[in-house]
């Protein structure tokens, strides 16, 4: 396919990618990206591999869901405002319909026994699917050791710090951007040839783009302090608005209000994408706020990976049972309650993402060529490798166990659940297997093997 110079891409055209994005973004955000990567660099040429790894590099620094941000920003840089509110609300609108006829068939009928059973068969898969996504980013990302001995030291550094002394993200996110500014002086040849997750390496032979590496900046992507001001503005409206209406309706101690600032402050202090962002979800919904229970938890991952959108798209699960549970519109309007729950919590949790592209994407345009600011975006996708490493193995230890309080014993070790994980894992990784058909599979082993035993 070749592109002209100074072509553009017809808007109803980019809508109907977006639409279709939307029902087919499978396998949380290294699938999607992958998706993303494949049609919009490879297929279409609408934005070349340069400008797509540094966008999204962007996009891994920020809290929240880094997927939806990269459809956000390519969606704003194709076609401007518009384009960026359609390509992130189209990305995540699927999945919330999806989610909440799933969640109300989990509460009116999760505790048949052919239910449990499909769902224990699915949680190996969704370990699998954590471990493919440290094998496809740490490809892309890492490299070889001897080429790039600064991010594997920052990516192990990451997960040891994370998972065995509970370091903050926050803080290793600091740390890897002071590592990246510091090594662009002293070591800038292991951050000049390292690609970004769900990607493919550079090919040398170019073809052009809509937005290729040397398309200037379009004008409405150029940076103003007007505009960036009415862009923060209208998003703090937006925040304002419905929490001042669930201000008034049930206090700040009420139900949904709570979910309101949890979810906010979910979108706003955790950073590293859904994986990242989930086990504090998991602490304030299970322990603090007991909205749900940890295995109703892992029930809710099961289904966010068996949905399109982004994985974070659990938390509309986790809002829908607090709703259910806690009768948030009282006994008679169970349903209605939950899904007003799942969709508040759904507005809250990615509005910050449209601020954040919208905001500050026309600072991150005047940097694609500047190694100073892509080295420490480029370390800190490094760190996120350790992040979803620890969670990995947060989920394999949660199926390895057949009862959680029993703690760990030869006879309490579910060597099923385990051995299914390795085998999906092997079908993901080195059969390349889809996401879709492997969360099948492990649905129907499930359901034989709890049947037969």
């Amino acid at each position: 396919m070749n592109i002209e110079k100074n072509a553009t891409v017809p808007f109803l055209e980019a809508l109907k990618f977006w639409f279709k994005l939307g029902w087919i973004s499978f396998g949380g955000p290294a699938g999607q990206i992958a998706i993303m990567h494949k049609e919009l660099v490879d297929d279409k040429h609408w934005i070349s591999e340069k400008r797509f790894l540094h966008a999204l590099n962007y996009c891994m620094v920020l809290p929240g869901p880094e997927a939806q941000q990269l459809s956000i920003y390519i969606g704003w840089l194709l076609h401007r405002t518009w384009g960026g509110i359609v390509a992130g609300v189209l990305f995540v609108l699927p999945s919330l319909f999806i989610l909440i006829g799933l969640s109300y068939i989990y509460v009116a009928f999760g505790n048949l026994p052919w239910v449990a059973a499909l769902l224990y068969g699915i949680k190996p898969a969704v370990a699998a699917i954590v471990v493919q996504a440290v094998h496809r980013i740490g490809s892309k990302t890492l490299k070889t050791p001897s080429k790039a001995p600064i991010l594997w030291t920052v990516a192990v550094a990451s997960f040891v710090g994370l998972y065995f002394f509970s370091v903050p993200f926050p803080l290793i996110v600091l740390l890897a951007a002071f590592v990246g500014y510091a090594g662009s002086k002293f070591a800038p040849t292991q951050f000049t040839s390292v690609g970004g997750h769900g990607s493919k390496s550079v090919s040398n032979t170019h073809v052009a783009a809509v937005i290729d590496d040397d398309t200037p900046t379009p004008e409405h992507a150029k940076f103003k302090k007007s505009r960036l001001a009415l862009v923060i503005g209208i998003c703090l409206v937006l925040w304002l608005l419905p929490m001042g209406v669930l201000m008034s309706y049930q206090g700040w101690q009420g139900t949904l209000t709570q979910m309101s600032w949890f979810f906010t402050k979910a979108a706003l202090l955790t950073f590293g994408g859904a994986y990242a962002v989930l086990p504090y979800v998991y602490d304030g919904g299970v322990n603090q706020f007991a909205w749900l229970s940890g295995a109703q938890m892992m029930d809710g991952l099961a289904l966010g990976e068996t949905t399109p959108g982004p994985l974070i798209m659990v938390v509309s699960f986790v809002a829908f049972l607090g709703g259910w549970s806690k009768q948030v519109l009282g006994p008679d309007a169970l349903f209605l309650g939950a899904a007003l729950a799942a969709t508040l919590t759904t507005w809250f949790t990615f509005l910050p993402s449209f601020m954040f592209i919208l905001a500050g994407g026309p600072l991150v345009e005047t940097t694609h060529n500047n190694l100073k600011f892509t080295a420490p975006l480029t370390v800190i996708t490094a760190a996120v490798v350790g992040v979803i490493a620890s969670l990995a193995l947060f989920f394999i230890a949660h199926i390895a166990l057949k009862a959680s309080n029993i703690g760990f014993q030869f006879t309490n070790i579910d060597f099923f659940a385990l051995g299914l994980a390795g085998i999906a894992t092997l079908a993901l990784i080195r059969y390349k297997v889809s996401v879709m058909s492997v969360l099948f599979a492990c649905a129907i082993c499930g359901l034989l093997y709890r049947t037969w035993i």
